[in-house]
């Protein structure tokens, strides 16, 4: 049997796991991968990731990509800054008959709920190509909504979901995340990205629905909350210095609402350090998930990748984790038929030689 054809489309967190995962499986086959970094092009892909040589050459060049005529490109560079540019990139390649699975556009877990435009775009390209576009990840993704129904599968009656992701962003180096997304280290009446009318919605909206429409529950409206707290004294975290008085610390929600009640909610509680808040939620370790379900039965599951309580540990189990739930979904997504799936649309989405 043939193999699946594959590029992936940046090496960073995510991609340097999805390159190690491609170039093990049996049923794959590594053929290119693009990068953002000018330094790192010509180099080869298994170098990037670690690996020794593949004898994949890195490019900078999306006519290099298209020049490979692969069956599928794994996407996984931020979208978050580059929304317009992400999709266009969607576009060009559904359009060229290249199926696409993708970490980079969570509000497209669930296209019913997304922007209709930009999906009407995606479906036009995915009809014209043939093509198909698999968007998951770990939360937005698997977390709130696959795994949620899964639990619910246990389930009579539910009364009330709640995900929650309890997370130390302390070592977390990205300063875009830390400062203009979420607000850290700025006076408490300084809006932060976050915080703007409909951008949690955008990101989350698509999974509370998700689990509302596979739960038969129509919601009355999604609501959002963001709440800060501030830390009394100067902190040095890994994307710089939070000031004395400034935000340490975020908790935010998305909920879905049935008749005056908040039913679906994903929660985020967001510190630098420990300390700040303690009253609001905490984890065993410096990186969760924990899902409540109240009803009948009522359940807990709590979730934590890696094998220890450090950051690096969390955070690189959660990065392969994310890159599984897209390298995974390959074959699948090439199989499915044209358009925009979401997590319930495909069968089990199992790894190959899981025990090689």
């Amino acid at each position: 049997m043939s193999k699946i054809r594959v590029v992936q489309w940046s090496t960073g967190g995510v991609g340097r796991h999805a390159i190690r995962m491609i170039a093990r499986r049996p049923d794959l086959g590594l053929v290119g991968a693009w990068v953002y970094n000018p330094a790192k092009i010509g180099r080869d892909a298994g170098e990037l990731a670690g690996l020794p040589a593949l004898g994949v050459a890195a490019t900078g060049s999306i006519d290099d990509v298209l020049a490979l005529k692969p069956d599928c490109v794994s996407y996984s560079s931020s979208g978050e800054p580059r929304p317009r540019e992400t999709v266009d990139d969607y576009c060009t390649f559904l359009e060229a008959g290249i199926n696409i699975v993708t970490t980079s556009v969570p509000g497209l877990l669930n296209p019913e709920a997304f922007n209709p435009k930009v999906v009407r775009r995606i479906e036009e390209a995915c009809a014209r190509g043939g093509t198909s576009l698999y968007a998951s990840g770990l939360e937005p993704g698997f977390v709130g909504d696959h795994l949620v129904l899964v639990l619910a599968t246990c389930s009579d009656q539910i009364t009330s979901v709640r995900t929650q992701e309890i997370f130390n962003y302390g070592p977390y180096p990205s300063a875009f995340t830390i400062f203009e997304l979420f607000g850290f280290g700025k006076p408490t009446e300084e809006k932060c990205l976050m915080e703007l009318p409909g951008v949690q919605t955008s990101a989350w909206g698509p999974p509370v629905r998700l689990v509302a429409s596979r739960l038969g529950v129509e919601l009355d409206s999604i609501r959002e909350t963001y709440y800060k707290e501030v830390t009394d004294r100067e902190l040095q975290v890994a994307a710089g210095t939070i000031p004395a008085g400034t935000v340490a610390a975020v908790r935010f929600e998305t909920i879905g609402v049935v008749d005056g009640r908040d039913v679906i909610v994903i929660e985020h509680v967001n510190r630098l350090v420990g300390d700040v808040a303690p009253e609001w939620p905490t984890a065993d370790s410096d990186g969760g998930y924990r899902i409540v379900i109240e009803g009948e039965p009522k359940m807990q599951c709590d979730l934590q990748f890696g094998g220890d309580e450090t950051f690096e540990s969390f955070q690189d189990s959660g990065m392969r984790a994310t890159a599984a739930r897209i390298v995974n979904a390959i074959p699948g997504t090439c199989d499915a038929k044209p358009g925009i799936l979401n997590a319930v649309d495909l069968p089990l989405t199992l790894p190959k030689n899981a025990f090689a």
